[in-house]
């Protein structure tokens, strides 16, 4: 699996909760749970690269992220 940072948050408006990819342009996907919402972007992330690799659009590489320890 590509190392993209993923974000999930819970949308009130919605009721669900809402994963998306922001280094994957409209890569989102949503799930009733977070493990749910968590497999289904995964499952959006295959998909997203498999297109663009099939139109021979670039892919991002994704973006390292050092965490500063205290």
């Amino acid at each position: 699996m590509n190392k993209y940072e993923i974000i999930i948050f819970w949308s009130e408006n919605d009721q669900t909760f809402v994963a998306e990819v922001p280094e994957l342009s409209g890569c989102m996907a949503h799930g009733d749970s977070y493990d749910t919402a968590l497999g289904n972007v995964k499952e959006a992330m295959e998909l997203w690269i498999k297109t663009a690799k099939e139109f021979n659009d670039p892919i991002p590489v994704p973006k390292a992220r050092r965490l500063a320890m205290a």
